[in-house]
Formats: structure tokens, sequence, C-alpha cells
């Protein structure tokens, strides 16, 4: 997975915005306005921070070699994903589609509504 690849697919999820409040070089996207990735536009290969569940998020660490505690996150709740071609794209958009998810369920059933409205 590439950046492209990787805006492409957050992008397409319902209420996703793509902003840049880091500056230049760290892409986040958020669903109604709450982080869900973070992705470093430097960095080779891709790397990019996703919210995991604190179990699966330790689970995923022991796993997979290319899944490390959240830089510069909360490492309880967040895993920095190297996208080195080690886990299938399909597996990662997994790992995305958790994020979103855990995400969309924090948020309240007002901004849930805007979703599905």
């Amino acid at each position: 997975m590439n950046i492209e690849e990787l805006r492409d697919y957050c992008v397409s999820k319902k209420g996703v915005e793509e902003t840049l409040p880091f500056g230049p070089d760290t892409l986040v996207f958020k669903v109604i306005g709450k982080v869900f990735l973070l992705a470093g536009l430097d960095s080779s290969p891709l790397e990019f921070n996703v919210k995991c569940d604190p179990e699966l998020a330790v689970e995923l660490r022991d796993q997979y070699s290319s899944v490390i505690p959240g830089f510069h996150m909360n490492k309880k709740h967040w895993n920095t994903i190297m996208a080195d071609g080690s886990v299938p794209d399909k597996k990662l958009k997994e790992w995305i589609d958790h994020s979103y998810e855990m995400v969309v369920k924090g948020l309240t059933k007002v901004e849930q509504k805007k979703l599905i409205s």
C-alpha cells in the first residue's frame, strides 16, 4: 500500500475529511472531527497510526514485526503500522476499518446519525 492508495481508501469512508493540522508532513483523517488515522508523508516505507482496541493492539504487536506502539500517540490505544509489504493490503485495510469503527462507536448518537443521513 502506498500513500495514494491509503488516502483513497480513507476518503471513501462515510463522513471522512483529510486535514494537515500538524503541518505539511502529516496527513490526518477524521470522521466527524475525530482522528482515526495519521500518516507521515515523508516516510518510506509508508507508516501510519491507527486506533486499536487495547488488547488487540498488543496482540498485533506480538504477531507482526511491522506493528509497533503508536509513535507520538497513546500507546495503549494506537499502533503504528509500517506498510513494508510484510502484511497484505487486505489486512491493512481491516486495521483501518477497525480504527474507523472504534472512532464512530465513540461518537455521540447525534454525530452517528449524521453519518447515516
